[in-house]
């Protein structure tokens, strides 16, 4: 059906929020002229009409298309609006409306609320100032994958690792759920109608379809992610997600490269679980994590590269001059060329009574789907380098207390300044030096650590660990094909002829290129990569580095 033919309450929306009568009535007038017969006009005089009238849009199911909120408003600024409604409608595009004066408030909301563009007050002509905005800005939200909030519901229990494994896997591929316990009345009536002996975590999707304790490829095929390649053969493959992975898709896509990125678990890698990253270039106010991984995954798909989802590489082999990428669970792919960005994951407590607790009170990484649950006691966070500090500083904002254990003397060595200054300004959170966890215990769930200082051991009460403890590359899999240092980390360029020595089995006259491993076409970029810089920007660099190698590789085969 076209959307001429739909009736008016069926067309997807345009909220417009000013609380200037004659600039609402103007901007309304502009919009009916050349949107009205694709979307239906709302707008509101005041901010908190306008929060009203979008909570009754998500409540009928509406869709909204994009939002325009004037910045000078008494209640709530256009600012704070927008933050507002992008928890009803995250896919929405964001429009500020504002005066010349206040460009500098926009910029700002750029990264407060991922601000999609902001048009300055007036606007006349609109065919040459305002339309060409909004046109395209309804072109980007409709070639959005857009998947509706409160469509999929998870039932599991409070202290499953499972349940967690599930919420998890979700949250980071940015899928819309709600989550509840087993014991509540809505999530027991989900449970009794799914059938006696139903396995948890349950998931029910919008038409009702269930899913017991459901494994990540099922997930996400069911959630409607990419796990299936669309060609046998292609110019590159990127195996992994992270910040090196996605700046590698992007790169390789924009520049024409058939590029398909591989991903075992979620988009963003270890930078995608950050809860707030400051010294990344560009975003002064900062950015999440989730919020820089979902606009790479987008840009990377917007220049056409394909992402499959939860598909684990387990081995690489070149076949003359291709370079062959086999799957865990079957199947393989083929390209002319590889660049590894497995990242890193982050290395295991050697303590007694915890690895039963993993997912159960003991996380590895930020787990930002547990902290709302933190709310009002105390939390224990292991680490001293930036990772540790961010989310110790996040989960201050919902735990009376946050004890951050460091085993070395100070943070000085290992955290960056601007991190040691705001931990030193929140008064509930706590630095324990000279600080190990030697053991864990508890029943059902994390309940106790033990924890030693200066060699003098002690026990706390503790139903939240997180743990952030050096590095350890995801390379196992690679077997003896790939050369890699003691530690697992791949070695490339440089590394691999020290000393005049050429890699083993190298075929080609030149020496590798600075990012290529011991096996020509196949690069690696970012942490997997021995003696790589551990930061967010120089992985991004190195993705991008990598395509501009392998175009290099390319011409000269």
């Amino acid at each position: 059906m076209t959307r001429q033919g739909r009736n008016s309450m069926d067309k997807p929306v345009i909220v417009t929020v000013d609380d200037d009568p004659g600039v609402s009535r103007a901007v309304a007038r502009d919009l009916r002229r050349r949107y009205g017969q694709e979307y239906r006009i709302v707008r509101a005089e005041a901010a908190s009409d306008g929060i009203e009238a979008v909570k009754e849009m998500r409540l009928r199911g509406d869709e909204v298309a994009a939002i325009l909120a004037d910045y000078r408003m008494p209640q709530m600024n256009g600012v704070q609006f927008l933050e507002a409604a992008m928890d009803m409608y995250p896919y929405a595009r964001r429009v500020l409306l504002t005066a010349y004066a206040d460009t500098d408030a926009a910029i700002q909301a750029i990264n407060v609320v991922d601000l999609d563009h902001y048009l300055l007050k007036p606007w006349d002509p609109p065919e040459e100032k305002f339309y060409p905005v909004i046109d395209g800005q309804l072109d980007a939200w409709l070639r959005t994958e857009r998947i509706e909030r409160s469509e999929l519901r998870v039932v599991g229990d409070r202290w499953s690792a499972q349940s967690y494994a599930v919420r998890d896997f979700l949250a980071r591929n940015h899928v819309p759920y709600q989550w509840m316990l087993a014991e509540d009345p809505e999530g027991a009536q989900l449970v009794k109608a799914a059938g006696e002996g139903c396995h948890l975590p349950l998931v029910v999707t919008v038409d009702g379809t269930t899913l017991e304790s459901p494994d990540q490829a099922t997930l996400a095929t069911t959630v409607g992610l990419s796990t299936t390649p669309a060609t046998d053969f292609y110019d590159l493959i990127v195996v992994g997600g992270g910040p090196a992975g996605l700046g590698a898709a992007v790169y390789g896509a924009s520049e024409g490269l058939n590029t398909v990125l591989v991903e075992a678990h979620a988009s963003g890698g270890q930078a995608g679980q950050s809860s707030r990253i400051e010294n990344y270039l560009g975003f002064p106010d900062g950015v999440s994590g989730q919020q820089l991984a979902d606009r790479a995954r987008r840009q990377a798909l917007r220049f056409g590269a394909e992402l499959l989802s939860a598909r684990k590489v387990t081995h690489l082999e070149p076949r003359g001059q291709a370079r062959v990428v086999g799957f865990k669970d079957g199947g393989e792919i083929a390209a002319h060329a590889v660049i590894l960005a497995t990242g890193v994951t982050y290395r295991r407590l050697d303590a007694p009574g915890l690895d039963e607790f993993v997912g159960r009170g003991v996380f590895y990484g930020a787990a930002l789907t547990e902290a709302p649950a933190c709310r009002d006691t105390e939390v224990y966070v292991v680490g001293a380098a930036n990772s540790a500090g961010q989310a110790a500083v996040y989960l201050s904002g919902f735990a009376s207390k946050v004890h951050l254990l460091v085993r070395s003397d100070g943070l000085e060595r290992s955290m960056s300044h601007y991190l040691i200054e705001q931990i030193a300004a929140i008064p509930n959170i706590e630095v324990h030096t000279q600080t190990v966890v030697v053991g864990g215990g508890g029943s059902g769930h994390l309940e106790r650590l033990t924890l030693s200082t200066k060699g003098e051991e002690r026990t706390v009460d503790a139903q939240w660990m997180f743990v952030f403890i050096g590095a350890e590359p995801y390379t196992s899999w690679l077997g003896e094909t790939v050369e890699r240092d003691a530690k697992g980390f791949v070695l490339t360029g440089p590394d691999l002829v020290q000393g005049g020595k050429r890699p083993r089995n190298w075929p080609l006259r030149r020496e590798p290129y600075y990012l290529e491993t011991n096996v020509p076409g196949v690069l690696a970029a970012g942490d997997v990569r021995a003696d790589s810089i551990k930061r967010v920007a120089s992985a991004v660099g190195e993705g991008a580095m990598a395509v501009a190698l392998v175009h290099r590789y390319l011409e000269k085969q």
